[in-house]
């Protein structure tokens, strides 16, 4: 099992206090640490040999160039995909859009239907509430049920010769839901439909697989795992890729250009005009190389491990708080949500501050879920990572004691 001890070493963050105390850092969902081996990689590039990338012909624009595109493949690898099918982006929101935008404005016509589920992201959902208004769509949902699961009983009915598209998270950002992706995938197929999977969760905390999935798309963000703000990725497979057309235009993107006409570049590059996001892109491969020497079956093994684990500390505080999320520990991620029915979420996560813990309380960009499924203003979310440790959640535990102390309960 991963020593979270020897990992946190590389975090120059975790050291830091806050109000006095040692900062227990549990807002891995929204946004992870990062190590120093990416500062260093930042640092690196714009010390040593900051330059444009692809079409220069001088050393530091050859070097930048190389360490780009290695990036890429090796990106590509993790989630064991062709470099030539791995579209940089800015994030999993910026990915989903540029589907909706080039790939869904093409193949979504009036009276098709789009399935998603009633635990999506935001960015999972407003692109293709537009692209339905828009096109004449219908969008349905597979909904979930008391125990935060999808109700996949659902699915066979929900999928229909109609179907378009499945657009669906294998991870629920606020309940820690898995979601069973394969078996959807090969569901969402036989009807005849295309399937999204938003990894912005699963890919920094499980080994993902895109050829074992058999996904169409796959969007994911570099920030939530151990990577540069700024950057991401979107997997599209190549027979789908080489029918789609690019969305922004301008440089680099282009083979040729006369006064009136452009033909497009190679794949991906069609995909990425402009100057990239050339540090962020190599940093983020330096965070894949982590992430790659950790090994992800350790990192899930270790998570769900330390979830376990706070669950049943937890348990100790169930008069107070409710606890949201499946109860096995292997049905979901290490992100644990909780409401207090007399104490608001915003205040927990204000008092929990003092105490130097940094959790997310609000409704996580999940307000079908949160607002109106579940019935809650907010939720409270701790969410762990590979530098968590029981002593953490301990720590957590006692200062929720302490919050309820503070509001006399």
């Amino acid at each position: 099992m991963l020593n979270p001890k020897e990992i946190r070493k590389d975090f120059p963050i975790l050291d830091l206090q806050v109000y006095g105390k040692p900062l227990v850092y549990l807002d891995n969902a929204a946004t992870s640490q990062k190590p120093n081996q990416v500062i260093d990689t930042l640092t690196t590039y714009y010390r040593n040999y900051n330059s444009n990338v692809h079409r220069g012909v001088h050393s530091l624009s050859i070097k930048a160039t190389e360490l780009y595109e290695s990036a890429r493949e090796k990106i590509a690898k993790f989630i064991n995909a062709q470099s030539d099918s791995l579209i940089y982006t800015k994030g999993t929101t910026d990915a989903i859009n540029l589907v909706a935008h080039s790939w869904g404005v093409n193949n979504i016509q009036a009276g098709d239907e789009i399935l998603l589920t009633e635990m999506e992201h935001h960015s999972n959902l407003v692109p293709w509430q537009i692209l339905a208004k828009r096109n004449g769509a219908t969008l349905k949902f597979i909904p979930v049920t008391e125990s935060g699961m999808l109700d996949l009983s659902q699915l066979n009915t929900l999928l229909t010769s109609k179907t378009k598209l499945v657009a669906i998270t294998q991870m629920s950002n606020a309940l820690g839901t898995i979601n069973p992706v394969k078996e959807i995938c090969k569901q969402g197929h036989a009807a005849g439909a295309y399937i999204l999977i938003d990894g912005a969760q699963s890919v920094p905390h499980m080994p993902v697989d895109v050829e074992d999935m058999d996904c169409d798309f796959l969007a994911f963000s570099s920030h939530k795992m151990l990577g540069p703000t700024g950057i991401g990725c979107l997997y599209i497979k190549k027979s789908i890729l080489e029918t789609m057309d690019p969305v922004n235009h301008g440089g680099d993107m282009v083979k040729e250009v006369t006064l009136n006409h452009a033909t497009w570049n190679d794949l991906p590059i069609r995909f990425e005009a402009g100057t990239p996001n050339i540090a962020d892109a190599i940093a983020f491969g330096t965070a894949i190389d982590y992430l790659t020497d950790l090994g992800m079956d350790q990192v899930q093994a270790y998570e769900e491990h330390l979830t376990r684990y706070a669950l049943d500390v937890v348990k100790g505080l169930s008069e107070n708080f409710i606890f949201y999320g499946p109860p096995n520990p292997a049905e979901r991620g290490a992100i644990i949500s909780f409401h207090c029915p007399e104490i608001h979420p915003h205040d927990i996560g204000t008092i929990l501050d003092r105490e130097g813990i940094a959790i997310r309380a609000g409704h996580h960009c999940a307000m079908p879920l949160v607002n109106g499924r579940l019935g809650l203003p907010a939720t409270a979310r701790a969410s762990f990572y590979v530098y968590n440790t029981e002593h953490e959640v301990d720590v957590l535990a006692a200062s929720l004691k302490t919050t309820l102390q503070y509001f006399n309960r």
